[in-house]
């Protein structure tokens, strides 16, 4: 092991704690002839920004990182970007989870900061503006958004799954004021944490995907810019709290090359393919039924595939209007779903949305206002985005339930 590594007690170093200091997680470790000052921040709070602004005016550092990736930064940087955001593509590219899943993250940071007078971020907005201020550079050093959330839902197992999305649900629903001395607290968690209630706790798969590989990924980028920095001496280190413990333990331990470290930690592991090999068994298996009664009968295979047909379709199309579809985003969900053998990677509710899409392309107010309106039930409705998530859902969950209940009926009608 590096015998360069030693944690520095606060203190032991020198420097004269300010006020806004007072009672804030911060930890000092030094690793190749670096100290690095980690301050542990809630994502969510006044104090946590007075000290960033605080820590980065009375020290003289070298560099300031924080735990952002190039697109949350970005979108930080622009709060309008999102305006911007081409749905058509998000659908098409597979991306209708993801883009969710950051809406739902955003409505919660939303709920917490909003009854404080304080936006979401701020000691990170903080952070960075210290940096351009000062001319410091500003390192990014978060694993991108998109690649933890899809390395943590590919690891969970089907039940898990269930219950971190009704944990999401949960939580764009409730309604009830949090203490300012419990938003305090969350210096102990994480905001994806937190986002995911109590399921990133109790799922250990969950846990790693969220909270402790980007702790590995964390400590190998900083490894990594200080080691193309010949004069660095001190960097301010701005992250949740829920990540002091893991990065500073990382930050000592490692011994890997910081380039191999993170290229372990960005591929995307494949999902598990038993569930679409039962899928694909079950569309053979009905339409092996269907095949079957044709041969024994043109008539009874007539009627098992206008159950098909009638099934699939129905109940696609009775979740886009529940949904609130467009009646063409109706009639492309009753035509796409019975096809969907012929289209296994083109989901009936992507088709549903991408003619949502075209048909009423949503307007600005609705890009500005979709973080308010996810929280309230009438908004996925009213709210041209949301709904557009909401007619997906609705209509896969309305295909599935058809092709389940002709797939009972067929097979009933040749016993």
């Amino acid at each position: 092991m590096n015998d360069t590594v030693q944690p520095i007690d606060a203190s032991e170093s020198g420097v004269e704690m300010p006020d806004a200091l007072t009672d804030q997680p911060i930890n000092r470790i030094r690793r190749d002839g670096v100290e690095y000052v980690i301050l542990g921040t809630a994502h969510v709070s006044r104090a946590s920004m007075e000290a960033v602004e605080t820590l980065s005016t009375r020290e003289n550092f070298d560099a300031i990182a924080v735990e952002l990736c190039e697109s949350r930064a970005r979108s930080m940087r622009d709060p309008d970007s999102f305006k911007h955001m081409d749905l058509f593509q998000v659908i098409r590219q597979g991306k209708t989870g993801m883009v969710a899943a950051s809406l739902v993250l955003g409505s919660f940071q939303k709920r917490l900061a909003e009854q404080y007078g304080i936006e979401p971020g701020a000691e990170m907005r903080a952070a960075m503006r210290g940096a351009d201020e000062t001319g410091r550079p500003l390192w990014l050093i978060d694993r991108d958004v998109g690649v933890t959330l899809k390395r943590a839902w590919r690891s969970l197992g089907l039940g898990e799954k269930f219950n971190v999305l009704a944990g999401l649900l949960g939580s764009l629903f409730e309604r009830e004021d949090i203490a300012e001395e419990d938003i305090e607290k969350l210096k102990s968690g994480d905001m994806l944490e937190g986002a995911f209630s109590e399921f990133a706790r109790s799922s250990q798969a969950l846990y790693r995907g969220l909270i402790s590989e980007r702790d590995i990924y964390m400590a190998a980028r900083l490894r990594e810019e200080a080691a193309q920095k010949s004069d660095l001496r001190k960097v301010l280190v701005v992250i949740g709290a829920g990540h002091m413990k893991g990065l500073s333990r990382q930050l000592q331990e490692q011994d890997a090359p910081p380039a191999d470290q993170i290229a372990s930690l960005i591929g995307i592991p494949r999902g598990s393919r038993w569930p679409k090999y039962i899928g694909l068994a079950l569309m053979l298996g009905i339409f092996a039924a269907i095949g079957f009664a044709f041969h024994r009968n043109t008539a009874l295979g007539t009627e098992a595939l206008l159950t098909w047909v009638l099934c699939t379709g129905v109940l696609a199309a009775l979740g886009a209007i529940i949904a609130g579809g467009h009646p063409l985003s109706v009639i492309a969900s009753f035509i796409a779903a019975p096809l969907k053998p012929l289209r296994m990677a083109i989901p009936a509710g992507a088709v549903a949305a991408l003619t949502e899409v075209w048909l009423r392309k949503p307007r600005v107010s609705d890009f500005e206002t979709v973080r308010d309106d996810i929280g309230h039930w009438r908004g996925w409705w009213s709210n041209r985005v949301v709904r557009i998530f909401l007619l997906f859902t609705l209509v896969n969950i309305g295909t599935i339930a058809g092709e389940y209940i002709a797939g009972v009926h067929i097979l009933n009608s040749l016993l």
